[in-house]
């Protein structure tokens, strides 16, 4: 595409150079420029593209979306919000794919990553053809790509969609973050659905406070239309504001409240969870090998869904007993050992809650917990999520997650600061945490492994390791 047909989708900005050249690609990283390419200059967070503008065209930049003037060999747009623009310019390049596919959007603090699984499952049972972005990459087509984020950069996006488009998916359904919501990742993206999980303690370290937490949580809702649904968890009081935001049509999912879509009669075991499902198209029995009540409400978001895309009460109900789990989401690991272990991502002090209560629902024995607290992230999360795994657990040992660039000693100190030794073990290094609290279990006991859940890897210092809990607990007494 040429830059001056490319341009026609900005509202402002000032041109410099010939901008009859054409276009074959959009991309934020200087190293990734290929000769054609149209580079975009990003101020972030930790650099800054307008400092590798110049290894941009020395790598083949064909033309530069800058914020300033500059004497440049290639053309020039300057614009006043580089990310802004690339949303826009991104979403025109590839053609506006998401109005192609039926895009569905889930934000939260916790449940984003089963919630899409469980949406993608019961469409595919339904003989659609789905693509996935999330944690776990960007899935079409019977193949996984990795992504950088959870939600990809815009241009990174629209190219995502317009591949799923190509390779015959109908549906696009995506976790979206609210950083991804407060930079902009998302503008460009048209949802036909956004589906909101729950509101708890996270990511203050970027979004200062709650109320600026849930702001950009509402940026989903607030840019539907009349012609949208929002899919709103009744039983969490930020669904009000949600509601009063969007003009989209609205659809409540509960258990403890009226809702359209509810859960009643839930019982949950070491083997599963059954409840009874009800809705606005009448009421079914469902068993799910998923444990847990928090996994009933991720459950009832896919099913507001699955009923707005016309499955049937029966689909969604074999197509829910079909489905094992998602990995590193109270993942059980079969470890050969006469006590259960279990892998979980939980992060939070909520989700950690959450699958602690869980345990204890069907637990027989003692609860071991290893837990810690990634680096560079809410500090004050850290002593919360230490006093609720004392709460819930029989045995508490505190170790590293991902501590990127801080001290892992630091870390621990920030979660266990006004504790007493004799409540917990601290060990600093994962693999040894994880094999002392296997070889303390006996018979009937849990033991608990939270906060990297599906990861493969830990980082350190900028720098990743493989490392995947589920590997060292089958390896820890074997």
């Amino acid at each position: 595409m040429y830059l001056s047909q490319l341009i026609q989708s900005l509202a402002v900005f000032r041109a410099e150079g010939d901008l009859n050249v054409n276009v074959t690609d959009i991309v934020i990283d200087s190293r990734q420029i290929k000769p054609g390419d149209l580079f975009v200059a990003i101020r972030g967070h930790q650099s800054d593209g307008h400092r590798y503008i110049s290894k941009a065209i020395e790598n083949g930049a064909v033309a530069v979306v800058a914020e300033e003037s500059l004497l440049l060999d290639v053309p020039l747009l300057i614009v006043p919000d580089s990310r802004r623009a690339m949303a826009h310019l991104a979403a025109t390049f590839y053609g506006h794919p998401s109005r192609e596919l039926k895009l569905i959007g889930v934000t939260g603090t916790n449940g984003k990553t089963t919630t899409t699984h469980l949406i993608e499952h019961l469409l595919h049972t339904a003989h659609k053809e789905v693509g996935l972005i999330g944690t776990i990459g960007m899935r079409f087509g019977g193949q996984t790509q990795p992504v950088r984020n959870t939600t990809p950069d815009a241009q990174d996006l629209q190219k995502g969609f317009r591949m799923m488009k190509e390779a015959g998916c109908e549906y696009a359904v995506m976790e979206v973050s609210s950083h991804a919501l407060d930079m902009g990742r998302t503008r460009g993206s048209f949802f036909q659905y956004a589906i909101f999980t729950n509101l708890t303690q996270d990511h203050l370290d970027y979004h200062k406070t709650m109320g600026a937490y849930r702001e950009a949580k509402g940026l989903l809702f607030s840019q539907l239309n009349m012609n949208n649904v929002a899919i709103l968890n009744q039983d969490d009081v930020a669904s009000d504001y949600f509601a009063h935001i969007t003009s989209a049509q609205v659809i409540t999912y509960g258990i403890e409240k009226k809702a359209d879509v509810r859960a009643e009669n839930i019982r949950v075991s070491a083997s599963g969870t059954h409840f009874t499902l009800k809705t606005f198209r009448g009421d079914i029995s469902v068993s799910m090998k998923m444990i847990g009540k928090f996994n009933v409400y991720n459950v009832l978001a896919a099913t507001c869904v699955a009923l707005a895309e016309g499955l049937s009460l029966e689909q969604i109900r074999d197509g829910l007993a079909s489905l094992s789990g998602v990995p590193g989401r109270f993942e059980l690991v079969e470890t050969g050992q006469n006590f259960a272990t279990i892998v979980d991502y939980a992060h939070t002090p909520d989700s950690l809650k959450n699958a602690l209560e869980t345990i204890l629902e069907f637990s027989t024995g003692k609860v071991f917990t290893v837990v810690g607290c990634g680096g560079d992230r809410d500090r004050e999360k850290r002593p919360l999520m230490a006093k609720m795994a004392l709460a819930y657990s029989d045995l508490t040992i505190f170790t590293t997650d991902n501590p990127r660039s801080e001290d892992p000693k630091q870390i621990l100190a920030d979660m266990t600061e006004g504790l007493t030794d004799e409540e917990f073990k601290m060990i600093e290094d994962r693999k040894q945490a994880i094999q002392t609290a296997m070889q303390s279990a006996s018979d009937g006991d849990i033991v608990f492994i939270a906060g990297k859940g599906h990861e493969t890897y830990q980082e350190v210092n900028g720098v990743r390791y493989h490392f995947d809990d589920r590997e060292v607990a089958k390896l820890a007494r074997s």
